[in-house]
């Protein structure tokens, strides 16, 4: 008799990916509403979710075995689903090491353990290869990134870690701390312009990226990286996802930005 969850509902990107991954999707009976990884889940499973709210009584209906989330933003919807008798699992992390964790604990929780540890470890040569190579870089370029606007917000912890990893030095390491996303706002955009930082890097939590609007802040035109026109957009699903797509996919992206900067 297998004692792994059968029925998994999926309150997250990451998780929903990372089992796809493992070849564990058929434990799966519902994602969320934001899922864009693997492009397949939203054509063979339901909908139950969004990032903030959950429709409740159709995750009951689905009748799971397990229901995983992630951070304090979804404590409402796993308080609610305890109190209904759901096993919940909710993960809080942010830092790179702790996305590893992350993707080796899911992966033994379906019986995948091997399996997840050896993706890590793909994953962790690759980080190693990257650093050897910046190793020969004469400089880095200073980094500035932005995953919200009005106000400004800047990376948070696995952002700033993936930006170091791929050979950028990020220029708000004192934001880093901040878990919330209203711990690292910048009070002032004078502040980047007093930074001056090599390459901006943009990613504005899914909305599409408005570079006008960007360059219309008062003074951002003597920032290097304006000057240059070294502003990059990122999509949100391969660096803001505290999963397998932000060091799989949005790692080697941020290298090779980072690489034509020291080549050039």
């Amino acid at each position: 008799m297998s004692y792994y969850p059968k029925r998994i509902v999926c309150l997250t990107e990451e998780t929903t990916e990372l089992l796809y991954l493992l070849g564990e999707e058929d434990r799966i009976v519902g994602i969320s509403g934001f899922t864009v990884r693997p492009k397949q889940a939203r054509k063979e499973k339901p909908v139950i979710s969004t990032f903030l709210d959950a429709q409740i009584d159709d995750i009951i209906a689905l009748k799971p075995d397990l229901v995983i989330g992630f951070s304090d933003i979804q404590s409402q919807i796993a308080q609610e689903l305890i109190a209904k008798g759901v096993t919940v699992w909710v993960n809080n992390h942010r830092s790179v090491e702790e996305i590893f964790a992350f993707m080796v604990q899911l992966g033994t929780l379906v019986g995948k353990g091997s399996e997840a540890q050896q993706l890590v470890q793909d994953i962790q040569q690759n980080v190693k290869r990257i650093q050897q190579e910046t190793k020969t870089w004469k400089a880095k370029p200073l980094v500035y990134f932005e995953e919200w606007y009005d106000p400004l917000i800047t990376g948070i912890l696995w952002v700033t870690e993936l930006i170091e990893l791929a050979g950028g030095v990020y220029a708000f390491p004192e934001h880093t701390a901040g878990s919330l996303a209203k711990d690292r706002i910048l009070a002032d955009a004078q502040a980047v312009v007093q930074k001056n930082p090599d390459i901006i890097l943009a990613s504005w939590c899914g909305k599409m990226f408005k570079k006008k609007k960007m360059l219309e802040r008062p003074d951002w035109n003597k920032i290097t990286a304006v000057k240059k026109d070294a502003i990059y957009e990122i999509k949100s699903e391969i660096i803001l996802q505290p999963g397998p797509a932000s060091v799989i996919e949005g790692l080697p992206l941020l290298h090779q930005i980072f690489s034509v900067w020291a080549k050039s």
